[in-house]
């Protein structure tokens, strides 16, 4: 009886030594047996391990190292609403799009939720394009030409509030996963990410099936993490994007920005391009782009999405050209009711509404104000400082606001 017992023990233990063999087990290599226990992995009893070569690459997206930084604001506070003060926080690494989302990328998302959504939802996905109308001004060509024409195509969609941005954000996850999903190899053997499985064992597992076949779970790794909009934290980060100011090695941050470039100036100092604007702002009362033959930032009201330097990250114009939604809500003491890893102001914790008196029409301040940042084509240089910050009720639109999409970076934060 105690000899098979002990044999019992050498099974599992040389079997849990198999799963060691080459080194530690690791995500894209767990090993054959379990590490902890010794039983095999994808046996009818055992559990069952896909194989994973890594988070998907997802359309889009730039890899934010994350890190210790410095968030609030660079500036003299102008406003004097001493909303941003400086604090210390880490920021966990994650993904942030290129570039604003355009309006060549609305019109693919109104395209099929046209085909899949009912007419209703389809009618509160239009953006508003009254947002360019102005009473004193000749701007009705963008009412009607902005959004559609193909001149425009690569301009940032505007006119879309917080609630549409976030619809869109749970749409792209949808249609991004559905066709990592439906492009999948499923077929046998060892090949890919993707793999079929009976449609009784999937449900077993709480997976669903694509319309190909292919198996979706969050364990398969074989969807991307949720597309969504950035924090206000992660926006700044990236804003800042000071990974372009550190010496290797050297962890101390030493180097400020007052803009996401070097420097106290807004013109570019190096090179052939050296005085040209690097971001599409106002310059001052009546002055959009300069005079002809002598642009400045060469652009009237929005411009394209890739037209200015990116900095740091890779990243295009986090100054400038609009601004940008993020998922907080606005408090003005954001910066002292705050963790220090990945902050994020999700409601009134700490800080209700009910303290600010928006009945009585003495506070804008409630649980549906959103933040927005980044100055636009209608903002002086002041707003292009990553660290300054505005709100707007989250069912609101203009012409000056727009987005990008951010997500988690799943797995280890280099």
């Amino acid at each position: 009886m105690n000899f098979s017992k002990y044999l019992r023990f050498a099974v599992v233990g040389a079997c849990a030594l198999a799963a060691c063999k080459g080194g530690p087990p690791t995500a894209t290599k767990p090993g054959k047996y379990s590490s902890t226990t010794g039983i095999e992995y994808n046996t009818e009893e055992g559990m069952k391990v896909a194989d994973y070569q890594g988070i998907p690459e997802g359309p889009g997206l730039v890899f934010i190292e994350g890190g210790r930084t410095v968030l609030g604001s660079q500036e003299e506070d102008v406003t004097m609403t001493h909303d941003n003060v400086e604090r210390t926080v880490t920021i966990a690494s994650f993904y942030m799009d290129e570039a604003e989302v355009a309006n060549i990328h609305w019109l693919e998302y109104l395209h099929f939720i046209r085909k899949d959504s009912s007419e209703e939802f389809y009618q509160s996905a239009l953006p508003d394009t009254t947002v360019w109308a102005r009473e004193l001004s000749f701007n009705d060509p963008y009412v009607d030409y902005y959004l559609r024409y193909p001149g425009f195509r690569y301009f940032p969609v505007v006119g879309v509030s917080w609630l549409q941005a976030n619809d869109y954000c749970t749409w792209r996850t949808s249609k991004v996963n559905e066709t990592l999903a439906s492009n999948a190899d499923g077929s046998g053997g060892g090949g890919g990410l993707f793999k079929k499985k009976k449609k009784a064992a999937a449900a077993a597992e709480g997976a669903t099936e694509d319309a190909g076949g292919a198996a979706i779970a969050i364990e398969n790794g074989n969807t991307l993490p949720n597309y969504r909009l950035p924090t206000e934290a992660e926006w700044e980060y990236a804003s800042q994007a000071l990974i372009g100011t550190q010496e290797t090695g050297n962890e101390n941050q030493e180097n400020k920005r007052i803009y996401p470039w070097d420097g106290r100036q807004v013109r570019n100092p190096y090179g052939g391009k050296m005085g040209q604007f690097l971001a599409n702002f106002k310059r001052g009362r009546g002055d959009y782009a300069g005079i002809a033959g002598s642009l400045n930032d060469g652009a009237m009201i929005t411009e394209y999405v890739y037209a200015y330097p990116p900095n740091d990250y890779g990243l295009y114009n986090m100054a400038g050209n609009v601004n940008e939604w993020v998922q907080d809500i606005y408090r003005p003491l954001s910066f002292e009711d705050v963790e220090d890893l990945n902050p994020f102001r999700r409601n009134g914790f700490l800080d209700p509404a009910e303290k600010y008196d928006k009945k009585g029409y003495q506070s804008l301040i409630d649980d549906h104000v959103r933040v927005y940042k980044g100055g636009s084509w209608r903002d002086v240089a002041y707003w292009l400082s990553p660290g300054t910050r505005r709100f707007m009720g989250e069912d609101s639109a203009t012409a000056t606001i727009g987005f990008r999409c951010a997500m988690i970076n799943a797995g280890s934060n280099k």
